[in-house]
């Protein structure tokens, strides 16, 4: 072992020495480390009922109707239609998560966490999309162990496998539209197509990639590529956008079809970590042919790392592809591997602000 992992060892047996621990609430220059250790202990190990606590405001409407004034505990009950004791209960446990607070009165105001939920349609609708998940979830062993075939969550993007109708399309669609706000922010905030003619966004789905990157930059000219029933979608949605004038929208499979050519910026925005290495090569492949030299390709989703937003990102989409059976958490290095097997160069990544929400690649060829 390097004397890094010896170290760490020793740490590891000095922290879990309950004498220690002892020794290290008594003094005030230890103890405010170790509250906030034990806090975050904590937090860890109660995360499953702080879930359930959020799922409850968002399914009660709890922050709309706090949106705009406070309210006491009498008149959020008739809201969500709770008892009095019900409704305290839940308003308590919001309170200690930083959802709502107590105004000089006593009513009830949104709290940090509550204000940006309340505008935050995108975060509300992942939030009514995990009951799915902790369902598949329920016992994780066995999901590690012996993973079905099947699951609630890999029937929901069932696109992954190429197999999607018109009405799974247009579900999956919608709860990517409206929780890829925040994604397409950091990839846009990272990249400057103003020099650029064309963007192919691949795999854009109903269109929301391509409508932020043309309100950004007016003379870029715009293509979307998705599967038919979800190309279907975004001809719907997007046809009487001010974008629609200077959009194509193609149909196809990026494992069977042709990747449309005559761009010069591709784009593939929380794509490659539904999928397992394999068939993200397949992707990375497929672009890679439709590419001319000097066109650039850019991927924009959550990434693994160092960081502490990283890590949380690691540790959430790790056991979230396992229950929808398909793709991988990546870190840069990652993707840079598949990129250079593809036949791709010139590989970098783009700082974002919030490494929690997306991280951004580029290459060339």
């Amino acid at each position: 072992m390097t004397l890094g992992d010896r170290l760490r060892a020793w740490r590891n047996r000095t922290i879990a020495d309950p004498s220690f621990r002892a020794f290290a609430r008594r003094w005030p220059i230890f103890r405010q480390i170790t509250n906030r250790r034990a806090n975050d202990l904590f937090a860890l190990t109660a995360g499953f009922v702080n879930s359930q606590v959020l799922l409850a405001c968002v399914e009660l409407d709890l922050f709309a109707a706090l949106d705009d004034d406070p309210q006491d505990t009498a008149s959020l009950a008739r809201h969500m239609k709770l008892t009095g004791d019900a409704a305290g209960r839940l308003l308590r446990a919001a309170e200690g998560l930083d959802l709502v607070t107590r105004t000089s009165d006593g009513r009830w105001t949104l709290a940090d966490h509550g204000a940006v939920l309340s505008e935050s349609p995108g975060i509300t609708a992942m939030i009514r999309h995990h009951a799915m998940v902790y369902r598949d979830l329920a016992d994780p062993v066995a999901l590690l162990r012996d993973p079905p075939a099947e699951t609630e969550t890999s029937r929901f993007w069932s696109y992954v496998g190429g197999d999607v109708g018109n009405e799974d399309g247009a579900a999956y669609s919608e709860l990517m539209r409206v929780s890829q706000d925040m994604v397409i922010a950091e990839v846009l905030d990272a990249v400057d197509l103003s020099r650029n003619r064309r963007l192919l966004d691949v795999g854009g789905g109903s269109g929301a990639f391509v409508s932020a990157a043309g309100a950004r930059w007016p003379d870029l000219d715009l293509a979307l590529f998705d599967l038919p029933a979800v190309a279907g979608t975004a001809r719907t949605r997007l046809a009487d956008t001010p974008i629609a004038d200077r959009l194509e929208i193609h149909g196809g499979s990026f494992f069977d079809d042709p990747i449309p050519g005559e761009a010069d910026y591709y784009s593939l925005i929380r794509v490659l970590y539904d999928h397992d290495d394999e068939a993200a090569l397949a992707i990375l492949t497929a672009i890679r042919k439709a590419m001319a030299p000097g066109d650039t390709l850019i991927i924009g989703e959550p990434m693994a790392g160092d960081s502490a937003g990283a890590r949380q990102v690691a540790a959430y989409f790790t056991f979230y592809l396992l229950a929808m059976r398909s793709g991988r958490c990546r870190t840069p290095q990652d993707h840079f591997a598949l990129l250079e097997r593809a036949g791709f160069s010139r590989m970098r990544v783009h700082p974002t602000a919030m490494p929690v929400v997306a991280s951004v690649i580029s290459a060339q060829i």
